[in-house]
């Protein structure tokens, strides 16, 4: 598993490190390919932030806590990880390593249970070409998390805004 640690309002230590490669590293178990994964450490306050995202075969899996200790917290995250690998177990078989599920038992919640992703609502619209700006503008009009829109300043391809949970807005292009 590749790591890359990002520290922002945060002075980590060399065992901290360590910690989060052990502890992290364990997820690699479930992987074909060697992940990618980038730990981000960052303080609030009195609290640390601890965000994993961990790339693997174009599959993101990502989770986040907010405490006093970065070791609970990262403990927090390797489980929430689990959590979400197990979870979406049939749609990920093909991507994750042959046999990644047979080691251990399903965990709090039935590996072979199916989650209901029906649709509740189904819309449609035109698509105006505008600047991301112009489309963080409408969102934020409309009080929504993000907004769809065709980017005028990159021959008109199909993109997403959204506000982040942390600061700003993120923009997501298509190819």
């Amino acid at each position: 598993m590749k790591f890359q640690f990002v520290e922002k309002r945060a002075d980590i230590t060399e065992d901290l490190r360590e910690y989060a490669r052990k502890k992290i590293g364990k997820l690699d178990k479930f992987f074909k390919k060697e992940a990618e994964t980038q730990v981000l450490f960052s303080s609030e306050g009195n609290h640390c932030i601890v965000e994993v995202t961990v790339n693997n075969d174009s599959m993101f899996y990502r989770a986040r806590e907010v405490s006093d200790d970065t070791h609970p917290a990262i403990d927090r995250i390797v489980s929430a990880i689990e959590r979400q690998i197990r979870k979406n177990k049939t749609r990920l078989e093909k991507k994750l390593r042959q046999g990644a599920f047979d080691r251990g038992h399903a965990g709090p919640q039935e590996a072979d249970e199916e989650p209901d992703f029906s649709i509740i609502r189904s819309k449609r619209f035109k698509l105006k070409p505008m600047t991301p700006e112009e489309a963080i503008l409408q969102m934020n009009m409309l009080g929504h998390e993000f907004f769809f829109f065709k980017n005028a300043d990159d021959g008109d391809r199909a993109c997403v805004v959204y506000r982040r949970t942390d600061v700003g807005y993120g923009l997501i292009e298509s190819e």
